[in-house]
């Protein structure tokens, strides 16, 4: 019987070794991948197989970043790209995932914008952009529109989709209960299809924050889009490597940042959908 045991204890212990692999993996992964990177990066600069004009050393670009920081120039930057993205996004949001739901499910209003968004949705926005610039001026508020007008038909598109992959079963038994069609579709089209409209929402906010820095770059007015161009304009390589890195930063916050939003908003789908498996 102890012999038993301990081949089985034996067989288990490979098992146990590749998932704590695998976790470490997962854990760690994603770190050993940035800072292998940094530091190939710091070499190629320090042993200059390029040239530090074109790519300055890692550890200069972090000193500028911290010169930013200390400064408190990083900081306005980073708060005008953010509040200019996240303004334009949830105008988008709220307009397109309203109009989505719309499309879906009422024939009048999919006649009538159908051949709206099928137009503007291949459309590349940023061409629009001269326009926004003549109709409100080089402020916020046409960064905004832009980033809003840029984000919306990709939600539409999304919300559509979702609303419309609905289970027919759910909104026949919600009329089949008494269900106006207002109800139907607030109480069982929007939970129904939040995952999939969520998932959509979240590929847009990347969309947001690179439009809001292409009309930086554009416009002007502050932000890292335009102090990053402004950098180039005076040759200055350091600065404009610290405005990549700075970006990629504040982009990966906020993907973190709507998944787990995301994650808390859908835990009921997640339980449900666990305890449907059990």
């Amino acid at each position: 019987m102890a012999q038993s045991i301990e081949a089985v204890t034996e067989l288990s212990r490979p098992a146990d070794r590749g998932e704590r692999l695998r976790r470490f993996v997962d854990t760690f992964g994603p770190f050993i991948t940035v800072g292998a990177i940094l530091l190939a990066w710091e070499l190629m600069a320090r042993q200059q197989i390029v040239t530090p004009f074109l790519l300055p050393a890692m550890t200069t670009v972090a000193a500028r970043i911290g010169d930013d920081l200390i400064s408190g120039r990083l900081l306005l930057d980073v708060a005008l790209t953010l509040y200019r993205a996240f303004a334009g996004f949830a105008i988008a949001a709220v307009v397109g995932v309203a109009l989505g739901l719309l499309i879906a499910r009422f024939v009048t209003v999919r006649w009538f914008f159908d051949p709206i968004v099928s137009f503007a949705l291949p459309m590349p926005k940023i061409a629009l952009m001269p326009i926004f610039m003549l109709w409100f001026g080089l402020f916020d508020m046409s960064k905004i529109l832009m980033v809003a007008f840029s984000l919306s038909f990709q939600i539409v598109i999304s919300t559509w989709s979702a609303a419309h992959s609905v289970e027919k079963e759910l909104v026949w038994s919600a009329r089949s209960l008494g269900a106006s069609d207002r109800a139907t579709l607030w109480e069982v089209v929007l939970p129904a299809a939040l995952p999939q409209i969520l998932t959509g929402l979240q590929v847009a906010l990347p969309l947001a924050l690179i439009v809001a820095l292409v009309t930086e770059m554009i416009m002007g007015g502050g932000g890292l889009g335009d102090t990053m161009l402004q950098s180039a304009r005076y040759v200055d390589s350091p600065g404009v490597f610290a405005g990549i890195v700075e970006i990629g930063i504040v982009g990966y916050g906020c993907i973190a940042a709507m998944g787990l939003i995301r994650k808390r908003l859908l835990a009921w789908h997640q339980e449900s959908s666990n305890g449907g498996t059990m």
